[in-house]
């Protein structure tokens, strides 16, 4: 009874520990196949998300561009000489530029969108500080003084420009 106990042992031992290496290296491989089916589809939702992304860069870009102090006051215009209606015409201007682009805000990282918000509002204060000074008396001059202004120190719309242009280049160089 115990050389059959012995030889049943004997061949168990052998099949258990040849079962136990089986799983083990089943189970690596299908963990390792599952790594690489969500590193192949990671793969692919990057090579169609990267055109959006870059896109979304570009167009807040723009509109950095665009709220830029100097090129605003280029592009808009005052309608009459009263300085008042001038200050709201430029804010209401970079506004609709900004809610005209707040959909892109979800293809970029919170730090860089907080930069932009920062931009505009920075630039609206600009405005506003300018459109408060007692030698400002007319449109002219507020234009005058906010391009004075903007001489003096850099636009806030530059200094969120070069963040963009960082995280895009830490984008295309990991």
């Amino acid at each position: 009874m115990e050389d059959k106990i012995f030889d049943l042992l004997m061949y168990s031992i052998p099949a258990i520990i040849t079962g136990g290496l089986a799983y083990f290296f089943f189970r690596d491989h299908m963990s390792n196949e599952d790594k690489r089916r969500r590193y192949l589809l990671h793969k692919d939702a990057q090579k169609e998300a990267l055109p959006i992304r870059f896109q979304a860069y570009e167009r807040l870009s723009l509109f950095l561009e665009r709220i830029a102090p100097a090129k605003l006051l280029i592009r808009v215009s005052p309608n009459s000489t009263n300085k008042e209606d001038y200050e709201r015409l430029l804010i209401m201007s970079i506004e609709q530029e900004f809610d005209h682009n707040l959909s892109q805000q979800i293809y970029m990282s919170d730090q860089c969108w907080n930069i932009i918000i920062a931009a505009k509002n920075t630039t609206i204060q600009l405005i506003r500080k300018a459109g408060l000074s007692d030698k400002v008396t007319s449109a002219d001059k507020l234009r005058e003084v906010i391009l004075t202004e903007m001489m003096e120190q850099e636009s806030p719309s530059s200094t969120a420009l070069s963040f963009i242009k960082k995280e895009v280049g830490d984008i295309l160089n990991p």
